[in-house]
C-alpha cells in the first residue's frame, strides 16, 4: 500500500461529512456540460420532512430556539424572566457549584457526589448558553441597525464631500468668468483655416459593350 492510498483512507475516516459520490462527479465533464448531458441535482425535500444535522434530526418547522422541554431538560428558571438577572445567577451558581467540586476532589475523590455536581454543572451551562442564545433575534436586528447606520453616515459623508467639489467648481467657473476681459484681442483669436474644394470626380466614358468586347480581343490577339 503505498502513501497516497493510506493519506485518502486517513482521510476519509476523520471527515465528518461523507464524501460527494465520484460516480456522480465524474459525468460533469466540460464536454458533458457543453452538450447538456449532466444529470439533473436532487430535487429539494418539501418543507414538512424531516432531516438530520450533526447526527441529530430536526424538523422542518421546529423553531430557530427550541424550548428546554422539548430537548427533554429541565427548566430551572420561569418563563417570565430578567435575562440579565438570570445570566448573573447562573454565573454565581457556576462558581458555587464549581467549588463544591473542587473540594469534593479533595476530599472523597472516589465518592458519588463528583458526577451528581458535573451534572449539576452541565445543567447550568446548559441553561446559561439557551439564555444567550435567546439574545440571538435581538443581537441580528441590533448588527443590522448599526450596518445600515454605517451605510446612512457614508452616505452623507459622500453627499457632503460632492456638495463641496460642486461648489468649488462653481467658485472657479465664476473666478474665470470675472478674469475675462471685456473685449477680446483679434489677434488672440484662433484662425481656422479655410475650408478646401472638393475635387470634381472624373466622368468615366461609357464603352459601349460591342466596342469593349472589341478592344478586349485586339489585347488578347497580340499576347
Amino acid at each position: 500500500m503505498n502513501d497516497s492510498t493510506r493519506e485518502n483512507r486517513e482521510s476519509t475516516a476523520q471527515s465528518s461529512l461523507p464524501l460527494p459520490p465520484f460516480t456522480y462527479i465524474n459525468y460533469y465533464t466540460d464536454e458533458n456540460v457543453r452538450r447538456g448531458r449532466v444529470p439533473k441535482p436532487p430535487p429539494i425535500p418539501p418543507v414538512h420532512d424531516t432531516y438530520t444535522m450533526f447526527g441529530t434530526q430536526f424538523h422542518a418547522d421546529d423553531a430557530i430556539i427550541r424550548p428546554l422541554e422539548s430537548q427533554g431538560i429541565r427548566r430551572l428558571y420561569p418563563n417570565n424572566l430578567d435575562h440579565r438577572r438570570e445570566l448573573k445567577k447562573l454565573n454565581h451558581s457556576i462558581l458555587v457549584n464549581y467549588l463544591d467540586l473542587l473540594e469534593i476532589m479533595i476530599l472523597s475523590p472516589d465518592s458519588s457526589k463528583r458526577q451528581d455536581k458535573i451534572d449539576d454543572i452541565s445543567l447550568l451551562f446548559i441553561h446559561m448558553h439557551h439564555l444567550i442564545n435567546e439574545f440571538r433575534p435581538h443581537q441580528a436586528r441590533e448588527t443590522l441597525r448599526v450596518m445600515m447606520e454605517i451605510q446612512k453616515r457614508l452616505t452623507y459623508d459622500t453627499c457632503d464631500r460632492f456638495q463641496k467639489y460642486l461648489e468649488k467648481s462653481f467658485d472657479i467657473i465664476k473666478t474665470a468668468l470675472t478674469e475675462l476681459p471685456d473685449q477680446i484681442d483679434p489677434v488672440l483669436i484662433p484662425v481656422l483655416p479655410e475650408p478646401r474644394e472638393k475635387p470634381k470626380k472624373r466622368k468615366t466614358p461609357i464603352i459601349p459593350s460591342a466596342e469593349r468586347d472589341k478592344i478586349m480581343c485586339e489585347i488578347a490577339d497580340n499576347l
